[in-house]
């Protein structure tokens, strides 16, 4: 199923986002080659979509990100679907640390 999917037609439920990471770095500052075993996958990305506000304990909770917001989200956190070659992250809007201006 997920083949046939684009990212478009992909709307996060109630209280997520949608995040592309952004590509892991495959040289170093230095001008050393990674190999591809050794990368640890970005922490950081793009919002590419925003689920509704959230109800906890009978409150509202509004995201803190907006799409195309650059941020910054828990190393743990959130759900990898993957759709063609690129995954893509789920997560909770608390799992969101920061936003990169």
């Amino acid at each position: 199923m997920a083949d046939s999917l684009s990212v478009s037609q992909l709307h996060p439920v109630a209280g997520y986002v949608l995040v592309e990471p952004a590509k892991s770095q495959q040289q170093t500052a230095s001008g050393i080659y990674l190999p591809e075993n050794q990368d640890e996958k970005p922490q950081h990305g793009t919002v590419l979509a925003v689920g509704d506000d959230a109800l906890v304990d009978g409150q509202k909770v509004a995201s803190p990100v907006k799409k195309g917001d650059h941020v910054i989200y828990k190393k743990w956190g959130g759900n990898e679907f993957k759709v063609g070659d690129t995954e893509y992250q789920f997560l909770k809007f608390e799992d969101i640390l920061a936003t990169i201006k």
